[in-house]
């Protein structure tokens, strides 16, 4: 693990920075409560070792890294709005602690600071606008729109978590110089894995324990909302079969891919066979 817990000390490291810059002193206090409070720093590892894998150097990919997860806590400050959730990592969610108003800024803060990370590369900026619309959409139709079988939920679980696992793969492969076609079989593997992320977390919502978790459980059930448990008759374990099944497509595509062989590809292949076992 000291080879992923030294790739993700860059980011850590890079945020920490980032977010001690931000003025004024409140917004950098609400930022840091967002984004230095924990969290698996699964999108930001996926663009560092994307990056690696194509032949690129850690270092080229921390900025789209740290960009990545900071737009993941923007969503995740308007998901414990919208879902009045006062929990997350174990700490008060930012409308807890600072109240919705502060909180709706800290979320646009950090889109703001992100895509300051973004703007300097074209074609970085393209991939996560791309990726944003499909999560707006994603988020709008858990609102309205509420899936009615299998199908409908895996597109509504593409476009919640699995565009912005895309956008961080392919990220990191345009950071280390990848071809067009390596990029896009990047995302692919990415954007599984997002799936089975998704899945697995409709399951620990349903069965896991909130201490373990660090975060409120028996949501998706108490809110009517659609998790593949929800909308589905399947069980806990018919739903890690799903959860597999995308593993399986994802490490698939990955195999495509133009890779070198450095340590950062079995890294990859590890992340897709881990989502789908991982307690918390």
């Amino acid at each position: 693990m000291e080879y992923l817990d030294r790739r993700v000390g860059l980011v850590n490291d890079r945020l920490e920075s980032l977010v001690e810059a931000v003025e004024p002193a409140e917004l950098s206090a609400e930022l840091g409560h967002v984004v230095l409070s924990g969290g698996k720093r699964v999108r930001p590892a996926v663009t560092v070792l994307t990056c690696e894998a194509v032949g690129g150097a850690p270092a080229d990919a921390v900025d789209f890294a740290v960009g990545i997860e900071l737009v993941h806590n923007a969503s995740l400050v308007i998901d414990d709005i919208i879902d009045r959730s006062d929990v997350r990592r174990g700490t008060p969610s930012a409308w807890a602690e600072f109240g919705y108003g502060p909180a709706i800024v800290a979320s646009d803060g950090l889109l703001g600071e992100a895509f300051a990370l973004f703007s300097e590369d074209e074609r970085a900026m393209r991939i996560v606008a791309e990726a944003m619309v499909e999560l707006g959409e994603g988020e709008a139709t858990e609102l309205v729109a509420r899936p009615e079988n299998e199908a409908e939920y895996m597109t509504l679980a593409r476009r919640k978590t699995g565009v912005l696992f895309r956008a961080a793969a392919e990220l990191g492969a345009v950071a280390g110089g990848a071809d067009a076609f390596t990029v896009e079989a990047l995302g692919d593997y990415a954007e599984r894995v997002g799936v089975a992320f998704q899945i697995r977390d409709d399951v620990l919502d349903a069965t896991a324990d909130a201490a373990d978790l660090g975060k409120p459980t028996g949501q998706d059930e108490e809110m009517d909302r659609p998790s593949l448990v929800q909308v589905t008759d399947l069980s806990p374990d018919e739903a890690n079969a799903r959860a597999q099944r995308e593993s399986d497509r994802a490490l698939a595509a990955l195999s495509t891919a133009e890779t070198e062989e450095v340590d950062a590809v079995e890294y990859l292949q590890d992340l897709a066979e881990f989502v789908v076992v991982r307690e918390r």
